[in-house]
């Protein structure tokens, strides 16, 4: 029989939907600005085959957003949706302060672009945690194995002491399938959980 699984030594939190909130109305209004219907950038930009080279490095950010523009015909459009960088979750924050506190290595696991640093910077969380694993510089995205694995060495901790938290059941699965503890974000009450988890 299993027996109770260690408790977690090291974090590793998603960044966008767990770390980082968007509020939609804002990229809304500037679309409407420029007479395109509310999401209608988002879904263009994270269709899989235009993403998905721009999240392993084989393509900049901004050649990515090239893309989405001329595939709208919206450069301009673009060009103001991207420039809001988001909001900071404050209970996250604090969960990801907490850790590193109490001496447990934190790491931001995203499918990022080579934007990634800037956004970090212009949000106040550069410097915030001890490892970033960005998927444009690793050349692989979540939920590959390798991407977890990856994260794991980089907070020198093994995957089944890392406590691994995002907002998507399909990158939560797969870091369990890594090896890793894992929990879906939902929101503020589930902060007495992964506290616990932490011990902290």
């Amino acid at each position: 029989m299993r027996g109770p699984r260690p408790r977690a030594m090291a974090l590793l939190v998603d960044l966008d939907g767990t770390l980082r909130h968007w509020d939609h109305d804002v990229q809304a209004a500037a679309e409407r600005r420029h007479g395109l219907a509310p999401g209608t950038i988002l879904r263009t930009a994270m269709e899989w085959p235009r993403v998905q080279p721009a999240i392993t490095g084989r393509i900049t950010h901004a050649e990515w957003m090239a893309g989405v523009a001329a595939a709208l015909d919206a450069p301009d459009a673009v060009r103001e949706w991207e420039e809001y960088r988001g909001e900071v979750d404050a209970d996250v924050l604090g969960l990801v302060k907490a850790a590193r506190q109490a001496g447990l290595p934190v790491g931001i696991a995203t499918n990022a672009t080579d934007r990634l640093d800037a956004d970090l910077a212009a949000l106040g969380l550069a410097g915030a945690v001890d490892a970033v694993l960005n998927s444009s510089v690793l050349g692989v995205p979540k939920p590959a194995p390798e991407y977890f694995a990856r994260a794991c060495r980089a907070l020198r901790t093994p995957p089944d002491k890392v406590l691994f938290v995002d907002d998507s059941d399909r990158f939560v699965r797969g870091a369990r399938a890594a090896g890793l503890s894992a929990y879906r974000w939902t929101g503020p009450a589930d902060l007495p959980y992964l506290r616990a988890a932490l011990g902290l």
